[in-house]
């Protein structure tokens, strides 16, 4: 019998489930209860209760139906049988995007993406081909192919909603990553940025600190690009979580078409310029927190002893900056892996339309040197 204080509860929560269908008391088919209903089952907060059905779907153990529930799923994912609705195997996935240049994908989080599609194809000997919009006429005639879209940043996405209805109206098999359209009923697979706000707001917390600034990216406070709305969702509910009033002061909002350390820069300065000054900065992007990184240096603040700060996507530089960057990685090469597999099961309109298909990978927090516990005598 597994040990409850031995390992973090979302965990628990997994290993039971999966003890629960290794001894057959569920069995493939079978419903499990629901994100609050586990919650309230093992004595803990939803967010912890998210996490975990979103490993055993990660893992591949269980499938969420949208309007109906979580399910147990022990079939091979990839039978493709005509008589389950399926079509015959593909032989080429293409991933698309709005502005395929190769100055984007030098970004790790598109990098990771690709290196995951690429292994996924690769272990189902399918060939894989990087289009921009632009070169993707045709694709929907040949049911052979299945496409990846990337929709891309807010600005494209209005270019791509027609192009995406034409391609469903056309049974082009095909999965959205990234940014979505539940209004369009394409399955898409993302990573959980809520969950990831949460992760680096509560690591904080957990260290001590209180007066804990955001810097998110968007027009406004109202108008915040997708992901980072639900960041900032994540830090609000950890806020909340542990009694800490969410202070509208400490959200700086800074405009951009791309995320830029000199973003980070004047976001800290902006709030590390309050009267009461936040102890520790959740900068929601690696690039933003080193520029938060400079701004506290330049006020003549220690990092982390007097600020600590946290980043998030892992870039490759967020391990060499002095100090070492706390930061959330966005797990997105498992997101790659992912749409492959979606990409791989039987597929029909109907079979979509009956079990439409979200999923969300967990990212992952890393604790380096940018955080420390906070210190009122400082």
């Amino acid at each position: 019998m597994m040990m409850r204080e031995t390992m973090p509860l979302y965990k628990f929560i997994v290993e039971d489930i999966k003890e629960k269908i290794g001894s057959g008391q569920l069995k493939d088919g079978d419903a499990i209860p629901t994100q609050i209903e586990l919650a309230k089952l093992y004595e803990t907060s939803e967010i912890t209760s998210r996490r975990a059905l979103s490993e055993l779907v990660n893992e591949g153990l269980v499938v969420r139906i949208r309007g109906k529930g979580t399910f147990i799923q022990l079939r091979d994912p990839h039978n493709t049988d005509p008589s389950e609705g399926g079509k015959i195997a593909l032989e080429q996935i293409v991933l698309i995007h709005p502005s395929a240049s190769p100055h984007l994908f030098n970004h790790p989080f598109y990098a990771n993406f690709i290196s995951g599609i690429h292994a996924a194809c690769e272990e189902h000997d399918i060939r894989f081909q990087l289009l921009d919009v632009s070169e993707s006429d045709g694709i929907e005639s040949n049911p052979l192919v299945g496409a990846i879209v990337l929709p891309g940043a807010p600005g494209a996405q209005n270019i791509m909603i027609s192009q995406l209805k034409a391609w469903k109206e056309a049974d082009l098999r095909m999965v959205l990553a990234h940014f979505y359209f539940p209004q369009l009923q394409i399955p898409y697979v993302i990573v959980d940025n809520l969950t990831g706000g949460y992760l680096a707001t509560e690591h904080l917390i957990a260290l001590g600190h209180k007066r804990i600034g955001i810097i998110v990216t968007g027009h406004s406070l109202m108008d915040i690009n997708q992901e980072f709305s639900l960041r900032l969702q994540g830090y609000k509910l950890a806020l909340s979580q542990h009694g800490i009033a969410f202070d509208e002061s400490l959200v700086s909002v800074m405009e951009a078409n791309e995320e830029l350390e000199e973003m980070g820069y004047e976001g800290a300065k902006q709030l590390l310029a309050l009267e009461n000054k936040p102890t520790a900065i959740f900068a929601t992007s690696d690039y933003k927190a080193f520029g938060a990184i400079r701004a506290g240096k330049e006020l003549g603040l220690r990092i982390p002893d007097e600020l600590s700060i946290v980043g998030y996507d892992d870039v490759i530089q967020s391990r060499y900056t002095s100090p070492a960057l706390t930061t959330v990685n966005q797990n997105t090469e498992r997101m790659g892996k992912r749409a492959v597999e979606l990409l791989l099961k039987p597929w029909s309109e109907k079979a979509i339309e009956e079990s439409f298909v979200k999923e969300e990978i967990v990212p992952k927090l890393l604790v380096r040197s940018s955080t420390a516990h906070y210190s009122a005598t400082l």
